[in-house]
């Protein structure tokens, strides 16, 4: 059985909010501002109240079932679009 050694000096305590991610409501911070901003736009300023409400559920509900599968998927989609396509001519 093999035990972590500990030296006095090598050792700092992390508290574990630097380490995970920030949410709001399920979803990654910045999605879901982006996602409220847009359904406000959608529905103050085009006034379409329903479109706004509906286009703000659903994209909440998608950015918590993504954070869900991978607290980190903003990150992963930023990275791939970043990236040629393998086959692009």
């Amino acid at each position: 059985m093999s035990r972590a050694v500990s030296i006095d000096g090598f050792e700092v305590p992390l508290h574990r909010s630097l380490t995970e991610p920030i949410f709001l409501g399920g979803a990654p911070r910045s999605v879901a501002i982006v996602n409220g901003t847009l359904a406000a736009a959608v529905g103050i300023g085009l006034q379409l109240w329903a479109v706004g409400i509906v286009m703000g559920v659903a994209g909440h509900m998608l950015a918590v079932w993504g954070g869900k599968a991978d607290p980190q998927f903003m990150d992963v989609f930023a990275r791939h679009v970043k990236h040629k396509s393998f086959l692009e001519v």
